[in-house]
């Protein structure tokens, strides 16, 4: 039986204390600060776990495709029984059988589920108010907030990352999907309430949409998998997810049917978050203040519970949380079992389905999602399983944040229905597996160092901003190893958009060596003969990947503290052709994408870089693609 290791057992010595700089931008001095808010004290467990709805498409409107119409708009949401409603932000689908009852929650948005290979159009229209949620951060980022506003190192001079006329603008980012670039959802391409434009937004079909609407296309060319779709909205995707802005995208496979995995009511989502709130219920974001929130969330309830019949479940885990990793298990009650808890299987990760593992538990960052089956059917009726999180601060290994322990609950109190459990048992699924990509020593490699001067400020890829052009220029069709370089104390969850990957292995580094090198070196001028070599610093042999990694495909990686993390990507082949007729809406090389971390508000304050994937004639005359690295074209 394989336990997540969750890179506890790999790190290098010393790896939860400071090699140089802390990654806590924006945290400053909290502990003894008595003015953060915190949640009054919620009696666990009482209220049930909600499913998110699935939206209805429409096939009527582009033939060949599924429609939705999706609209962000504000709302309310009661996240406990004993807090007030709070305000909230969320996606609402369009009804086509009844445009009087819209589809949503208030908080998060409706499921997608759609079919593999089968295309998708969404128009996003944006309802929600001009003044923003958290009012006071847009406030702070503007005003020039050390801690907030992205400052990069020299030469590079300060810019502000949205319009001094906009404090709300949104854009949809299909996260995990095979996308072209004009439908990927990235920061330039935001729009606001009244109609103002990020430099890089477009819209398909440009005659059917308003001024705060836009039009984009999936292919679904996905293997089988749950996707998310969240906001991405220049400078604010922190703030304006905390506000509610996300929801699943569950791309099925047919064949899936043949599988015998649990279906229907017994394939659970589970959208892991963490919030703050005040007394009356209304939301408390304190992430300028510290690390992560209080309190778990569940598809946006406190501590729920779960009713389940004693058979096998699958559940699918997806951490929605702004910065915090979870570490998480199943506790049984005393005598119920041999050991103090339950053990489950890993049937799939990010990009879908991989050889079934048997774990005690698991380490998920934000982004990730872990695909399992939990079996249910020894527990005695009256049983209450209880989800735990344990040994894994906000940011993991070394920092703090308020503590969870307790997450929710699975009750044992449901009778077996349908005539008994017919799915099959885990150790005898046949799941397709994942290849392991092949590298060679004459595999390109691409390095992107995490770079921060000093505590508490503004971290960046190889000391560049995000408005820069893009710097990366990769053959379309060819095989990459990215090696993500992080002499910091935590781990950050980087995520590379449009591809899938694998890990390959992590290598522990002299990260204070490293780091002042890399200082020496920025300061002389970034000569590219006097940048450090990575070798030259390595200080232990290479690493396998977790077990839980091991051949599975990634959108998502834990890039541990003073290690280099490696993966290799074979996937630099964007989607082409067009989607369901629609003019524009396949990519036209050089197409620019972007990668950043997935700790919200690191990636606001510019832990994000544009790369681009280009044709055999290497044309990088046209530079960053649509990122062109400044904001000159708000309209």
């Amino acid at each position: 039986m394989a336990g997540a290791m969750g890179g506890a057992a790999m790190l290098p010595r010393g790896a939860g204390e400071q090699a140089y700089a802390s990654d806590g931008h924006g945290h400053g001095s909290a502990a003894a600060d008595t003015s953060i808010p915190h949640t009054p004290k919620l009696k666990k467990y009482v209220d049930p776990l909600p499913i998110p709805r699935t939206a209805i498409s429409d096939p009527s409107v582009y033939p060949g495709a599924d429609y939705y119409e999706i609209t962000m708009r504000p709302g309310t949401w009661r996240f406990h029984r004993d807090l007030g409603p709070a305000k909230v932000w969320g996606y609402w689908a369009a009804n086509p059988h009844d445009p009087r009852k819209p589809i949503g929650m208030g908080y998060l948005g409706p499921t997608l589920n759609v079919t593999r290979d089968h295309p998708t159009v969404v128009k996003y229209r944006n309802h929600l108010p001009t003044t923003h949620l958290f009012q006071f951060v847009i406030n702070k980022i503007r005003n020039g907030d050390a801690q907030l506003t992205p400052t990069p190192p020299p030469p590079y001079k300060p810019m502000q990352p949205f319009p001094a006329n906009v404090n709300v603008w949104n854009v949809v980012h299909q996260h995990g999907g095979f996308t072209a670039p004009q439908s990927d959802g990235m920061p330039l391409q935001s729009f606001s309430p009244d109609g103002i434009h990020a430099e890089s937004y477009s819209s398909l079909d440009p005659s059917r949409v308003k001024p705060n609407e836009q039009i984009c296309a999936y292919t679904n060319h996905d293997r089988s998998c749950m996707l998310w779709y969240h906001d991405h909205g220049m400078g604010m995707t922190s703030v304006n997810v905390y506000a509610g802005l996300a929801g699943l995208y569950r791309v099925g496979d047919p064949a899936d049917d043949r599988l015998g995995l649990p279906r229907g009511e017994f394939e659970v989502p589970l959208i892991l978050q963490d919030r703050t709130f005040h007394p009356d219920g209304s939301l408390a974001y304190t992430m300028t203040l510290r690390e992560g929130e209080d309190t778990p969330v569940v598809n946006g309830k406190a501590y729920p519970f779960l009713a389940v019949e004693q058979r096998r479940y699958r559940l699918r885990v997806l951490n929605a949380s702004n910065e915090r990793f979870w570490r998480l298990r199943f506790d049984v009650p005393e005598k119920v079992l041999p050991q103090p808890v339950l053990p489950f299987w890993l049937i799939g990760t990010d990009g879908g389905l991989r050889t079934p593992l048997q774990m005690l538990n698991f380490l998920i960052s934000p982004a990730e999602r872990y695909d399992l089956i939990v079996d249910f059917t020894h527990m005695p009726m009256g049983t209450k399983i209880k989800l735990t999180n344990y040994n894994a601060p906000v940011h993991f290994p070394g920092g703090g944040g308020p503590e969870i322990s307790e997450v929710m609950e699975f009750h044992v109190t449901k009778q077996l229905s349908g005539g008994g459990d017919r799915s099959t048992p885990p150790k005898k699924l046949e799941l397709p597996k994942a290849a392991p990509i092949k590298v060679t020593a004459r595999t390109r490699r691409r390095e992107w160092v995490l770079y921060q001067h000093k505590l508490f400020t503004t971290m960046t890829f190889n000391a560049v901003p995000f408005m820069e052009p893009s710097e990366d220029f990769i053959k379309a069709g060819s095989t990459e190893i990215w090696e993500y370089i992080n002499p910091n104390h935590d781990a950050h969850p980087m995520h590379v958009h449009l591809v899938n990957f694998q890990v390959l292995n992590r290598q522990p580094i002299d990260a204070a060596g490293y780091q002042e090198q890399y200082e020496k070196w920025i300061d002389g001028g970034r000569k590219p003969e006097d940048r450090p070599v990575l070798a030259n610093y390595l200080t232990g042999p290479p690493i396998p990947p977790d077990p839980d990694e091991a051949l599975s495909r990634k959108d998502t990686v834990k890039s541990y503290p003073e290690t280099v993390t490696r993966i290799v990507i074979n996937e630099f082949d964007p989607p082409t052709d067009r989607i369901a007729g629609l003019p524009g809406s396949g990519t036209e090389l050089p197409a620019t994408y972007v990668q950043h971390c997935h700790i919200l508000e690191h990636e606001d304050d510019d832990l994000m870089r544009p790369w681009t994937i280009v044709g055999d004639d290497h044309d990088h005359d046209h530079g960053g693609g649509d990122h062109n690295g400044g904001y000159g074209h708000h309209h």
